[in-house]
């Protein structure tokens, strides 16, 4: 297969559209090979699209956080109410974030530049089915080993504070806080998601929204509201933990250490439900 990374332009519109097939995401996987190849073939093209989506999906609650018991209609939902983000503490996550990546995360990705070399982008777009087994194997993949991992250094007294304390310095966590990270977590964080998909053999797209699914859900994990419309309240049975999960983790670390899913904690015992009120959520 050619890579798509050295042809002219007007070769690959011709092979592009000619590569076209009755696929729902071909006229949209085309029109990315054609008007925005520089981009998306570039090596730090994932980190924009993750750092990006962190910012995005991060802004709103924390606007919320900012306007807190002005907006009652939102601020009903809080799960610690009485924790309230201030504004230094919110940049402080924030900065830590932008920090570690311009320090470490683009870096890193210039050194394996030199010894990984770029992926070949293929002609035809996956299917819908495709992205939508393949990310979610790529999820269940990821829950596991985070799992694994979150377990380990919340047992282990000094690996935590080595390494995981610095997430937990917030007993109520906030959107910007989904990324304070100490550097090799988030090292391991991001190893994983690189690797994951490769072993799986996602198609580039499928990894792409894997990568803002995973943020959205991370985000939502630390936003400190239990929101009616959020993924945990609309995906059946309990199958997501969101945002009571994660809350009840922050306040109890010995319980709720998946990332996304529940059916870990449930297994091994290691659940927590949150109660508010007398109330479990």
């Amino acid at each position: 297969m050619e890579n798509f990374t050295e042809l002219p332009l007007h070769l690959l519109r011709s092979q592009s559209l000619q590569g076209s097939s009755d696929r729902l995401l071909q006229p949209l996987w085309d029109h990315l090979l054609i008007n925005h190849l520089p981009l998306i073939s570039s090596p730090f093209f994932p980190v924009l699209l993750a750092f990006s989506s962190y910012f995005l999906f991060s802004l709103p609650f924390a606007t919320l956080d900012i306007l807190g018991s002005k907006v009652p209609f939102f601020h009903r939902y809080k799960i610690q109410p009485d924790r309230r983000p201030t504004p230094a503490a919110m940049s402080r996550s924030f900065l830590k974030a932008v920090f570690n990546h311009l320090v470490f995360v683009l870096p890193a990705v210039a050194v394996c530049t030199f010894f990984i070399p770029l992926p070949v982008l293929p002609q035809a777009a996956p299917t819908t089915y495709e992205v939508l087994v393949d990310g979610l194997a790529v999820l269940l993949l990821f829950d596991t080993q985070y799992y694994i991992w979150h377990v380990v250094h919340h047992k282990h007294l000094q690996l935590y504070r080595w390494v995981h304390a610095v997430h937990h310095e917030y007993v109520a966590p906030f959107s910007w806080s989904t990324e304070q990270l100490s550097i090799p977590e988030l090292m391991t964080v991001g190893f994983w998601s690189n690797l994951d998909p490769v072993l799986l053999k996602c198609h580039p797209f499928t990894t792409w929204c894997v990568t803002v699914f995973s943020i959205w859900m991370s985000v939502e994990d630390h936003i400190g509201y239990d929101l009616p419309w959020a993924l945990n309240r609309l995906v059946p049975l309990g199958l997501l933990g969101g945002a009571p999960a994660h809350d009840m983790h922050h306040q109890k670390p010995s319980c709720n250490f998946a990332p996304f899913f529940s059916h870990w904690d449930r297994v091994l015992g290691t659940v927590g439900l949150l109660k508010v009120n007398g109330k479990k959520l």
